[in-house]
């Protein structure tokens, strides 16, 4: 299990949200700097215990209605090959040093414990404290045989972020997050796979919604 060390952090996830957050295709805020706030998230182990793998939501009031995000971020000690386009940023960590911080949908490590997570092969794991399931997000895998398990990165940023496998299969992860309503179905009929969650409010509740669904394509 990956061991969370609460120490400092030079500059903090929130600062390096703040300047990165506004460049992607899918943020829906304004021209001014976001204004950002930790609402929720888990985290994943990496079987070879070298990258941190987190999945953060951040809210952001800086608009007349706040908007909730779905940050995957991995954090490697050292540079990813590949992966310049990815870059969130780098931190000084109090325990472990530097740390090159990236946006997860483009790394390997994450796409693979993500997949293992849907199919039930892994759990998620508390965001703040270590050896501790994180018992709110659930997944599920359905259809004839396990999911696809060839999506590539890089993926495809544009209203969320897709990534793309054999026989027309798609893992599409939600970056803007959508309270589901009160008795809804989650998952779409047509989908084969997900993971959801639930996220804090600036009014004090908790949302639930969808952060990850994955579409089967076509049988070959």
């Amino acid at each position: 299990m990956a061991v969370i060390h609460h120490t400092t952090l030079k500059p903090t996830k929130l600062e390096l949200l703040t300047s990165w957050l506004p460049s992607r295709p899918w943020y829906v805020g304004g021209a001014g700097e976001p204004e950002l706030a930790k609402a929720g998230g888990f985290r994943l182990d990496d079987p070879q215990g070298e990258v941190g793998i987190e999945f953060m939501v951040v809210t952001d009031t800086s608009g007349p209605h706040p908007t909730s995000y779905l940050v995957p971020l991995t954090y490697r000690g050292a540079p990813l090959d590949g992966a310049e386009h990815a870059l969130v940023g780098t931190m000084e960590h109090g325990v472990l040093g530097r740390r090159w911080a990236y946006d997860g949908c483009h790394d390997p490590v994450l796409v693979a414990q993500l997949l293992a997570l849907i199919e039930g092969r892994v759990q998620a794991q508390d965001q703040n404290t270590s050896d501790t399931p994180d018992r709110e997000v659930t997944r599920s895998s359905i259809g004839d045989g396990p999911a696809p398990t060839d999506f590539t990165t890089p993926a495809d940023d544009q209203e969320g972020t897709e990534l793309s496998a054999s026989r027309g299969a798609t893992l599409r992860l939600h970056r803007v997050l959508r309270p589901a309503p009160d008795n809804a179905a989650l998952l779409p009929p047509e989908a084969t796979g997900h993971v959801a969650g639930s996220w804090h409010m600036p009014d004090g509740t908790r949302a639930r919604g969808l952060f990850v669904v994955v579409h089967s394509g076509p049988h070959a």
